[in-house]
């Protein structure tokens, strides 16, 4: 008996051993050889990853300054505490994926990995050629520092590396980050909105993601740099920080005038700061500055719009007259949904101001232009007022607008408005794609110009009316795909905003041609732009002689946004689900607070 139960135990260790190694074989399997794990399992790997960190408890941060011990010449006073309440019920926002075929997993496998080995290649010259400096330069292989010598492609990535589960280069680049001194910069003067989405951004999704503690101390270090920005007479930020005078708390002077985009588009960094540390200081600085922007959205001449130029000096966001919602505007305008999101609906500031600016703009900014085949698409144009009143729209498109069809689709899932998913927000997606696709290059320029149909409903070709529009144009060249009047700026710089919409609008609908459409933009890119060390920006895109002629130039959202959103494109959707995060300019994903169980569609 005694050797019968010897031998039963035995059985019963063989087969354990046995289907132990099966999973070994499998999860090996799944993770090397292109095969998509099923729903949830992505997120319970980097969940693993995450709470088996490398040992970081011994790595002391080299700051030369202590910001946080400044003494400000105009201290804030009582502080707006950030909203800690349940937040309420938000919709889903992510479409409910169906199983994939073993087929569609191996396709869209293959291309992530694609996207990936891309991305390791550019990561591996920045580490041999211009490691711990600002940007790669892809065509010498030299490096500049243009924002403060801080790491900025470093910092950038850092939350690419852990989505794209590059560990050892990840625990290096925390390392690196150790090292960075913030008491220090090579500038006199440091860009607030820049640092702000690319390094304070970087630093917070990439703690978000991994919880690594010096990830944090840096962010802090680095909130209080931007929070001596603040220290003015009104408390509004200053466009650029004078380093020294910050470092004295002796006050700065505000600029008379900025873009937009510049202090409306610090909310959700210092937002996030001030959830993760419980302090609400940075929340309540960034707060001051959107209500300016709230109070004037009725007031301008284009009421729920801002316009392109404000005045932080005199609390002027209301008298400018040149309008758009892309260049110098176009985060200002996209944090608002976002901000919502990010505080839980428990501030009713972010949902007016974000319907409002929606409505205004669909009227304001958005036209089907006139194409040969009549596809029925929303392209983005810009509007200036004249000394009348009234509104002069030009119909002149540009990359950086390309954002905004994401925009509508996040809203629209958010504030529970269909129409601005499915009739503006893919019209305007696949406005986009249409001007990467009719490039013989296959990607699309920087700025351009088409002829808008005289309503969204009734838009016939008119070869007559072309012809007008080319003679109007000193623009146009006879190269350029028909109804293109101009190519006004014919680069690429590597920009993520197209992609961006791609795939927010893929998420959010399911839509399979949303996923094509990225595989055809990524291999465009990837061609066009291709240098032995890295990508590079595309001169010319609007005539296919390659190899294309190309500019010593990779800024660092090659890296922290275009290639994570061709990446997130092709992962699994629990991969930085838009219902577990929202993420900033800069493609830095923050994680959004839990209440209610979100509410499911059916």
């Amino acid at each position: 008996m005694v050797a019968a139960r010897l031998h039963q135990r035995r059985g019963r260790r063989t087969v354990f051993i046995a289907i132990l190694v099966l999973f070994i074989f499998i999860y090996y399997y799944i993770s090397h050889h292109g095969i998509s794990a099923p729903p949830g399992l992505e997120s319970l790997r980097l969940e693993r990853h995450m709470n088996s960190n490398a040992d970081t408890s011994s790595l002391k941060s080299n700051c030369s300054f202590d910001w946080s011990k400044v003494q400000f010449k105009y201290p804030p006073g009582p502080l707006r505490q950030i909203p800690t309440g349940r937040p309420i019920s938000l919709p889903q926002v992510q479409y409910n994926f169906p199983p994939e075929t073993p087929a569609a997993a191996k396709t869209r496998e293959a291309r992530r990995r694609q996207v990936r080995d891309l991305f390791k290649k550019n990561w591996a010259s920045y580490r041999k050629y211009a490691w711990k400096k600002d940007a790669l330069q892809p065509l010498t292989a030299e490096y500049k520092d243009q924002f403060s010598g801080w790491a900025a492609t470093l910092v950038d990535a850092l939350d690419t590396l852990w989505i794209m589960g590059l560990r050892d280069e990840f625990d290096e680049a925390v390392a690196a980050v150790a090292d960075i001194d913030f008491g220090y910069s090579s500038t006199a003067a440091v860009n607030m909105f820049e640092v702000n989405i690319r390094y304070l951004g970087g630093l917070l999704s990439a703690y978000d993601l991994s919880k690594r503690d010096m990830l944090l101390t840096k962010a802090i270090e680095l909130g209080d740099l931007l929070y001596a920005g603040y220290n003015t007479k009104n408390r509004m930020p200053v466009d650029f920080i004078d380093f020294a005078r910050a470092k004295s708390g002796e006050g700065l002077a505000v600029e008379s005038g900025v873009v937009a985009a510049s202090p409306g588009t610090l909310s959700m960094e210092m937002t996030r700061l001030s959830q993760i540390t419980g302090d609400s200081k940075y929340y309540d600085a960034v707060s001051r500055v959107m209500d300016v922007f709230a109070k004037g959205q009725e007031w301008t001449k284009i009421p729920g719009l801002w316009p392109m130029y404000v005045s932080m000096q005199t609390q002027d966001v209301v008298l400018g007259s040149s309008f758009t919602i892309a260049g110098s505007v176009d985060s200002l305008y996209e944090y608002l949904p976002k901000m919502y999101a990010l505080l839980g609906g428990l501030d009713p500031k972010y949902d007016a101001m974000s319907k409002r600016f929606m409505e205004a703009a669909n009227s304001t900014f958005f036209f089907r232009p006139m194409l040969p085949g009549g596809e029925d698409l929303l392209m983005i144009g810009s509007a200036m007022v004249d000394e009348t009143g009234a509104v002069i729209f030009d119909p002149e498109s540009e990359h950086l607008g390309c954002f905004v069809g994401g925009v509508y689709g996040l809203a629209g899932r958010l504030f529970r408005r269909p129409e601005w998913v499915n009739h503006i927000g893919s019209k305007l997606t696949h406005g986009c794609i249409y001007a990467y696709r009719s490039m013989p290059t296959g990607m699309m320029p920087e700025r351009y110009n088409m002829i808008p149909c005289e309503s969204r409903e009734n838009c016939k070709w008119n070869e007559t009316a072309f012809d007008e529009g080319k003679r109007l144009r000193r623009e146009w060249a006879p190269h350029l795909p028909k109804g293109f009047t101009t190519a006004k700026d014919p680069r690429y710089i590597l920009r993520p905003e197209a992609i961006e919409s791609v795939f927010v609008m893929y998420r959010i609908t399911g839509r399979q041609e949303f996923q094509e459409a990225a595989w055809d933009m990524f291999t465009a890119i990837a061609n066009g732009t291709a240098t032995e060390y890295a990508n590079a920006a595309v001169l010319d895109v609007t005539k296919a002689e390659y190899p294309l002629p190309q500019e010593d130039y990779m800024e660092s959202f090659w890296l922290a946004e275009t290639l994570k959103y061709f990446y997130l494109a092709f992962s699994p959707p629990d991969v930085i689900s838009l219902d577990d995060y929202v993420l900033n300019t800069e493609a830095h994903p923050f994680k959004r607070p839990k209440g209610a169980a979100t509410m499911r569609r059916h």
